[in-house]
């Protein structure tokens, strides 16, 4: 049987993959929904690196009497072309969770667990919006600035998880691997977070403040950087020990490739962490590590996500001994 998204055209596909969804498409959506948040949070770290971040003066309006760059004495025009280029972006952010909602909706028997999911990013991405406008309110306070990074994360863990529900039945949660070991991937998870906030404390110390006139938290920026890097230890300590377990264990592949490719964005982060640090922390090192950041954030969301899975309500699964001793 032919399925609508199987239409030649493409701009007839496009439509039906959030008109007439399937699980594929689905989940077609909700990974454009982790790349374009995952995007919109680096090119906001490229606002701040550039100095761009009072390109827009100010909020909704890029400057007091319109709402598009114009040209104005006080601010260079490339500045305010990248803060007003940033700002753009939310919009194809907001219309990816838009379509995300619309595929949850139509989706056919309809999941009430992904739609609730689809409707966390358009309501936190309009939050996210009003938020911005609070950071240039208050010249950039490093304090709104490292929220607004932290928030869009938070945006991700939940763009992830409608990706990884899309995947699955709505059945009860069924453990793939030994719950300890199930605990150590949350435990991680927290970590991550962790450092995560240690790097906003890093970010809003050090330079590349998003604009002169902005504001610093008083503290040691060496006491700081330290902070961060104990903190990066405990992770790739706890990374390690997960990926032991696993091996041991005989856990499923998916899960051992998943705490493998976490472990290998957090060394790549490493190497450039302490590469800006020894170079005095060039703008074009801080872009990458914080592209760095949120690739080990939705890393250590694949790890958690990897670790359980949900069959059919209905199903009745007669689980191996290998699964029901994993259960335990």
């Amino acid at each position: 049987m032919k399925l609508p998204t199987d239409n030649p055209n493409p701009l007839v596909r496009f439509l039906l993959s959030f008109w007439a969804p399937s699980a594929r498409s689905m989940r077609g959506w909700a990974m454009a929904s982790v790349v374009v948040n995952a995007g919109i949070t680096v090119t906001g770290a490229g606002v701040r690196v550039t100095a761009s971040g009072l390109g827009c003066p100010t909020w909704p309006r890029c400057t007091p009497d319109s709402f598009v760059p114009v040209l104005h004495p006080e601010v260079d025009p490339l500045n305010m072309a990248v803060e007003f280029g940033n700002r753009l972006l939310t919009f194809l952010v907001l219309a990816v969770g838009v379509a995300c909602v619309l595929a949850a909706l139509r989706m056919a028997p309809r999941r009430t667990s992904l739609v609730r999911l689809a409707w966390l990013q358009p309501v936190g991405i309009l939050a996210q919006a009003l938020w911005g406008g609070l950071v240039v309110n208050t010249m950039l306070n490093p304090f709104t600035v490292g929220t607004h990074y932290l928030i869009s994360s938070g945006l991700i863990a939940a763009c992830w998880l409608l990706y990884a529900r899309a995947g699955e039945a709505d059945g009860p949660v069924r453990r793939v691997a030994h719950r300890d070991i199930r605990r150590l991937g949350h435990v991680l998870l927290a970590a991550v977070f962790a450092l995560l906030v240690a790097g906003v404390a890093v970010s809003g110390t050090g330079p590349h403040s998003g604009d002169e006139m902005a504001s610093r938290f008083d503290l040691d920026i060496e006491a700081v950087a330290r902070f961060h890097a104990d903190v990066a230890y405990v992770v790739v300590g706890l990374t390690f020990a997960l990926m032991f377990a696993l091996r041991v264990t005989n856990a499923p592949s998916a899960a051992r490739r998943a705490a493998l490719g976490l472990l290998g964005v957090e060394l790549l982060q490493g190497v450039i962490g302490y590469t800006q640090y020894f170079l005095a922390v060039p703008a074009a090192l801080v872009l990458l590590h914080v592209i760095g950041s949120t690739l080990v954030w939705i890393a250590a969301l694949r790890v958690v996500t990897s670790l359980r899975t949900r069959d059919p309500e209905s199903a009745s699964v007669a689980h191996s001994p290998t699964e029901a001793a994993a259960a335990v």
